[in-house]
């Protein structure tokens, strides 16, 4: 009875890290979207400076992976705040150049392209360390591109291109792209950091990669006279639903990271990505239906194709955890 009610436990925590992961990501990837393509004001103009909602989310982050430490975590021994300096680099110029690539494509096309995480992981492996991937992870990469590819070369639709502030796709793709190259860098320094200092908490590492993007980011905007920041918060200023917007978006991504955490120390981090790819799929299916998106037949054939090389993915993990586990049990 007991193992019962841990058990229905475990399964209402588990439906709260969904809930909390999807509410929290989708409802910022709609105010990405409202952000990069609404006519603000009686002016209509747009918000040109997306760049600024980085700094936005790193400060806000900043502050809550500060509270979050003082309040909850006891560790000590974590890595110190200068290490993660390199990677703070990458982790600026990354997130920069993927919310760019919205002035030049749709939402959902950047969702998807961003999906494509195991491409340039998989190049850099086979190019560059010489890794050797096995016939199924080949399989889960081709669909992945071929959907991505497809996708790109379709036609958009004439109301889709009408929102967007300066349509040009192999821009905004190749963008993503590099943003997906940028964060397989910084993915690698934070593995290299945790290995090195095994006492850091997630909240550490929160904190280390937000303070060295807020300095970044601080410097890229206000480093001079007529940098960007400072009209970004002109236009806050004179549009405070625009305001409103970028405040919200941050605290999605505070609170959404607070989920991501939850998940990973009770569930681990498969189930984390299997609640993070399904994410990407109600996303783009709230960005059609809700923000006026219209896929076709064919964009959703895509769509399909890329998730489910994805899943593929997903099931390959499971499976080889499951392998890794019945090694450790004892005979």
């Amino acid at each position: 009875m007991e193992n019962h009610g841990s058990g229905f436990r475990r399964v209402l925590l588990l439906a709260f890290c969904v809930a909390g992961i999807w509410s929290a990501y989708i409802y910022q990837g709609i105010l990405q979207e409202t952000l990069s393509t609404k006519r603000f004001g009686p002016d209509g103009k747009r918000f040109q400076h997306l760049a600024f909602l980085n700094l936005a989310q790193n400060v806000v982050c900043l502050i809550w992976s500060y509270i979050m430490l003082k309040l909850w975590s006891s560790s000590a021994g974590g890595a110190p705040w200068w290490t993660y300096w390199s990677a703070g680099i990458t982790n600026t110029i990354g997130p920069a150049m993927g919310i760019e690539a919205l002035k030049y494509i749709s939402y959902p096309a950047q969702v998807l392209a961003k999906s494509s995480k195991m491409i340039p992981v998989m190049l850099m492996g086979t190019l560059v360390y010489g890794i050797r991937y096995t016939l199924p992870e080949y399989i889960c990469t081709l669909l992945v591109a071929g959907g991505v590819s497809s996708f790109a070369l379709m036609k958009t639709s004439s109301k889709t291109i009408s929102k967007l502030a300066h349509p040009n796709a192999p821009l905004g793709y190749g963008l993503c792209f590099l943003n997906l190259t940028f964060d397989g860098f910084t993915n690698a320094t934070q593995d290299s950091i945790t290995a090195r200092y095994p006492k850091t908490s997630a909240w550490d590492i929160m904190l280390g990669m937000n303070l060295w993007g807020t300095i970044y980011n601080l410097f890229y905007m206000f480093g001079w006279p007529h940098g960007s920041g400072f009209e970004a918060i002109q236009f806050c200023k004179q549009h405070p639903e625009a305001a409103w917007d970028i405040f919200f978006y941050c605290l999605c991504g505070a609170v959404g990271q607070n989920f991501i955490f939850l998940t990973i120390s009770r569930f681990g981090s498969l189930t984390n990505t299997t609640i993070t790819t399904t994410r990407k799929f109600v996303s783009i299916v709230v960005s059609s239906v809700l923000s006026g998106n219209p896929l076709s037949s064919k964009q959703w054939g895509c769509v399909l194709m890329v998730f489910s090389g994805l899943s593929y993915q997903i099931y390959l993990k499971w499976r080889k955890l499951q392998r890794l586990q019945k090694k450790r049990k004892p005979m």
